[in-house]
């Protein structure tokens, strides 16, 4: 369908038009509605990151950076965007800021012992005095009329002068994105999913079993942060979605067990927690492996690999297949720091990979994309990965 005109602008040629998507305001509302809908998300996902090894705090410093940008562009758009609606925008900042806060509050650990202080009780009003109560509907020098949309909590603010309004209009509720992990978890005769996550921010898989998954170029969009989350079962390759210019920003892996993942890069640190008796594949600025067991890890890392919690973790460098051109730094996938081994001798709870029983090339450019004839049974038991049970 066209779009809808808003004016014709006479020329020298023949009319002009401006459309809503020429229009600078509709495409910063736009922006704006997909940005914070972004943000309120990962607010609602901090619950389920680990406070251990830092995962949590940094998706918070992500979040705070995010609504520090959305804020700064508000203050740019202050030359197109009428003053009416720079309240609304400035105000559903503020209650993105203001759920943060509540939310951190909120999972915070809380002090076992706590001192009340006790209230002064307010003073009673004088014989003749007359008590003065704010209006509610008043806000500064403007009036509150209804609520802002649910996802921030926070009021719509109208202008006391209606010759300011613009026909933009309130902001939008942000409804939540498609559901990939539903259409995923959905039955086929087939055991592979290649979610495109073309309409999402972020790529967040949780909760699959028996899948090969396979996630396409397309999803390259959404790879502003990754979470990968209660899988079992399972190979996930997300290297295509991943190339050097759209890494993960970071990535969070967690409650996986007998599983084979590709994670692809990651520009930032890689939070790898509770992972059991399966391979991982990543290339990061840093990894930081938490409670992890019979995990073998490939890994091209910029500083030293972290562990705590583990046993029988094992180490080899990247597979060639997935090296690229702009990694020129030194890889230190064997600089192993065991932050509950304080011994002088090495620590016990992880080793090097022996090379002859590193998977070959041929793994990764055949087997695990997928080869004819070949399912998912056949990937795990190539990689020697047993499942848990039937798939």
């Amino acid at each position: 369908m066209a779009p809808e005109v808003i004016h014709p602008v006479a020329a020298h040629h023949g009319p002009h038009v401006v459309t809503n998507a020429q229009d600078p305001k509709e495409r910063f509302y736009r922006h704006f509605q997909t940005e914070a809908a972004a943000a309120q998300e990962q607010i609602d996902n901090l619950a389920s990151l680990a406070v251990v090894g830092g995962e949590r705090q940094d998706a918070v410093e992500a979040i705070l950076s995010a609504i520090s940008r959305l804020s700064h562009e508000v203050s740019d758009a202050s030359d197109y965007v009428p003053a009416y609606d720079q309240r609304l925008y400035a105000q559903a900042v503020k209650a993105l800021t203001d759920k943060l806060n509540e939310t951190q509050t909120r999972l915070a650990p809380r002090s076992r012992f706590q001192f009340k202080s006790r209230a002064a009780a307010p003073e009673a009003p004088g014989p003749g005095s007359i008590e003065l109560k704010p209006d509610p509907r008043v806000i500064g020098n403007t009036h509150l009329v209804d609520g802002l949309s649910p996802a921030f909590g926070g009021p719509t603010l109208r202008s006391a002068n209606p010759e300011a309004e613009d026909d933009v209009g309130a902001l939008p509720s942000f409804a939540g994105s498609k559901n990939y992990n539903e259409e995923m978890a959905k039955p086929s005769v087939s055991n592979v999913r290649k979610p495109s996550f073309s309409s999402a921010k972020e790529i967040a898989i949780s909760g699959q079993r028996g899948l090969h998954i396979i996630l396409p170029s397309t999803a390259s969009r959404a790879t502003s942060s990754g979470r990968l989350t209660d899988m079992a079962d399972c190979v996930v390759d997300m290297s295509m979605a991943t190339p050097t210019s759209a890494p993960f920003a970071n990535l969070a892996l967690r409650n996986i067990s007998h599983c084979l993942v590709v994670a692809g890069k990651v520009s930032g640190p890689v939070h790898i927690t509770g992972v059991t008796d399966g391979i991982v594949v990543v290339a990061a600025r840093q990894a930081r492996i938490h409670e992890c067991h019979n995990v073998d890890f490939y890994l091209y890392c910029n500083s030293h690999p972290i562990i705590e919690d583990c046993s029988n973790v094992r180490f080899a460098p990247l597979p060639a297949t997935y090296h690229s051109s702009d990694e020129t730094s030194t890889n230190q996938w064997d600089q192993v720091d065991d932050f509950k081994w304080l011994k002088a001798e090495k620590s016990p709870n992880w080793s090097i990979l022996p090379e002859e029983e590193r998977l070959p090339e041929d793994v990764w450019t055949k087997c695990v994309p997928g080869e004819p004839g070949k399912d998912l049974k056949d990937i795990l038991k190539r990689v020697g990965i047993s499942r848990r049970s039937s798939v």
